[in-house]
């Protein structure tokens, strides 16, 4: 299992199947779901979260193939606001969710910052890739603070439809020189 990790504001803490309840009231909501790919069911069923957490996320991370944890503010750490994974396949390799109450304040940013450095200085990665509709612009805008540049466009498979889509990269030596400064 990854380690609980830090930022000034939030708790990164590894996925639990008890998370289930809390995503199940926050996640089904269009705003946060609308621009995800298509795998999220929608409408998003009753037993979504606790199925995504028992046989897809939980698995994984026992393979040692994905680390998924949940985002916490530290001033309420029992309060689940959001979600961030890494995986280890070809083209996806970081997805992440936060609830509508929290857009906006950085904590995203935040929150990617932590699993790039786990990404690339625990699991050392050589590559980080992240996909994504063109229209989320919030998401493109954290993979340009990050110095991540757009390597393709595709048509993509999201909840709400074939879309135009990016697919947006960093090296290790570029994230690494990054942070350096």
């Amino acid at each position: 299992m990854p380690p609980q990790l830090e930022t000034a504001r939030l708790l990164l803490r590894p996925a639990e199947l008890s998370d289930a309840e809390q995503t199940q009231i926050l996640f089904p909501q269009w705003e946060i779901v609308r621009l995800l790919a298509n795998h999220v069911p929608w409408p998003y069923p009753p037993d979504g979260a606790l199925t995504f957490y028992r046989d897809i996320a939980l698995p994984a991370m026992e393979r040692g193939e994905e680390w998924h944890w949940t985002l916490r503010l530290k001033s309420a750490p029992a309060r689940m606001i959001g979600l961030i994974s890494l995986m280890r396949t070809p083209e996806h390799n970081r997805g992440f969710w936060l609830g509508t109450p929290w857009h906006g304040q950085g904590l995203m940013t935040e929150a990617c910052d932590a699993v790039t450095d786990y990404w690339f200085d625990v699991l050392h990665e050589p590559l980080l890739r992240t996909p994504k509709a063109a229209a989320n612009l919030a998401s493109r805008r954290i993979s340009e603070k990050q110095g991540m540049r757009l390597v393709s466009t595709c048509e993509g498979e999201y909840v709400s439809g074939r879309l135009p889509g990016e697919v947006w990269e960093i090296t290790a030596e570029e994230w690494k020189a990054r942070r350096a400064t």
